[in-house]
């Protein structure tokens, strides 16, 4: 047995980083799969599928929904989900990694190479620092946002606060939009405090763990200035929200009748959740406007910042992408952003990452309209939601059929660990990864 042990572990040890990481988030969504199904998860029977799709869901960090999460599963099968869904936001081989460091050991070269990828790390971040800084983090942002939480829930009268107020704290941090609530927070939508602090674990886990380590550095005085990375992302954060937000605010009406402090808040809270790909919702998108819902798939398709918790294309492959357009316009052969140059191969990879994810929503969206009945916006909604994960829909989650369910199942996982990442698997040589230019930019 132990011969067949070592044998497994040097095949594995074989296998490029790329398909470790493809494999290593399959593996979890595997075991959450079987736990699930576990009658003592339940509080009703739930379908194999619909254990499937909420175990991918968890992991993906999506959030989209076949069954009333509250209503069909007890605590035990909540705190399995609750347990995925940390595993999927923080990455993998965060945890495996940190019971090594932990030991005063050290990562080899291909634990490295899978977190680097998992985490899209620019080549002059020191890994083992870069993970134990992450753990740290996440575990303080999660208390902090569940006391917070728990007065919100406690004041509104909410039932077993404590439990809701530590699920929908790591629920939000991980960008995930898991609710415990049949109607995610539109209960209370008007709410300034849960509104506030949502929104703030949300940006913190979506902008991503680079950002922090590297202000942290600066501020401990070890780097004289912010990487080109955090550059990008505190600008385009910053710009899409706004954005976003005076969209959302001057074109959706909410039913009308709203007062315009309550609609700022919506406008934000709507703009945020889609931007930072956490799907939670205080107002039921199904009821918004068209243009409202575009605004939101637009900023979905953006998404979230890389080394974070999101989903989506990422800001910093927005911002490559972006700037191309512009060196393109004037004549300049190279890309330049604050300033910098980007890495030609980091444009190419912005590029290519773009080209699948599009690729990969049209063909979905293209299945999806062949195995549903749906309207064609509630279908590509689902979609770029799935791929996204986002976790937002226009109401016909439950409704998908086997196969639509089979698919919205491939595109969350798709979409977590990267369109391009799941292409690379099938074809990369592990050397080809990595960029060692100062002014790296992570995609």
């Amino acid at each position: 047995m132990k011969d067949y042990f070592n044998i497994f572990l040097c095949r594995l040890r074989a296998v490029n980083s790329v398909r470790l990481v493809v494999l290593g988030y399959m593996s979890y969504i595997f075991i959450g799969f079987i736990l699930l199904c576990l009658p003592i998860m339940h509080k009703n029977v739930v379908h194999p599928l619909d254990n499937l799709f909420i175990a991918t869901s968890a992991v993906s960090t999506t959030g989209l929904t076949t069954v009333t999460i509250n209503n069909d599963y007890n605590f035990w099968g909540q705190l399995v989900i609750l347990i995925l869904i940390q595993l999927g936001g923080i990455g993998y081989m965060t945890f495996s990694s940190f019971v090594i460091l932990s030991n005063k050991k050290y990562l080899d070269d291909s634990s490295k190479n899978i977190a680097q990828i998992v985490f899209s790390i620019p080549k002059n971040f020191k890994i083992e620092k870069f993970i134990l800084s992450v753990i740290c983090f996440s575990v303080t942002v999660e208390i902090i946002g569940a006391i917070g939480l728990f007065f919100v829930f406690w004041h509104a009268g909410v039932e077993n606060p404590v439990w809701n107020a530590i699920f929908h704290s790591i629920s939000a941090f991980c960008t995930a939009g898991f609710s415990l609530f049949p109607n995610s927070f539109e209960g209370l939508a008007n709410n300034f405090s849960l509104n506030a602090i949502i929104s703030i674990l949300s940006i913190l886990g979506a902008m991503g763990f680079i950002v922090f380590v590297d202000v942290w550095r600066l501020v401990r005085g070890k780097e004289k200035h912010v990487t080109l990375t955090t550059k990008v992302i505190f600008s385009i954060t910053f710009w899409l929200l706004l954005i976003g937000s005076a969209l959302m605010f001057l074109t959706e009406i909410y039913g009308g009748g709203v007062a315009n402090e309550n609609r700022l808040m919506y406008s934000f809270f709507q703009a945020m959740t889609a931007f930072t790909t956490v799907g939670f919702n205080t107002v039921a998108i199904s009821t918004m406007s068209k243009s409202a819902i575009m605004l939101i798939c637009i900023l979905m398709i953006i998404g979230a910042s890389p080394s974070g918790t999101g989903g989506g294309l990422k800001t910093t492959t927005f911002s490559a992408i972006w700037g191309l357009m512009k060196s393109a316009i004037k004549g300049d052969r190279k890309v330049r952003i604050f300033g910098a140059t980007v890495p030609d191969d980091r444009v190419r990879m912005a590029v290519a990452t773009l080209s699948f994810y599009i690729s990969t929503l049209v063909i979905g969206t293209y299945l999806l309209m062949l195995s549903e009945q749906g309207l064609f916006l509630d279908i590509i909604f689902e979609a770029a939601s799935a791929l996204g994960t986002v976790g937002l829909s226009m109401g016909i989650t439950a409704t998908l059929t086997v196969l639509g369910k089979l698919i919205i199942i491939l595109m969350m996982y798709i979409g977590r660990v990267g369109p391009l990442t799941f292409g690379m698997a099938f074809y990369v040589k592990p050397e080809l990864i990595f960029d060692d230019e100062k002014t790296d930019l992570a995609i």
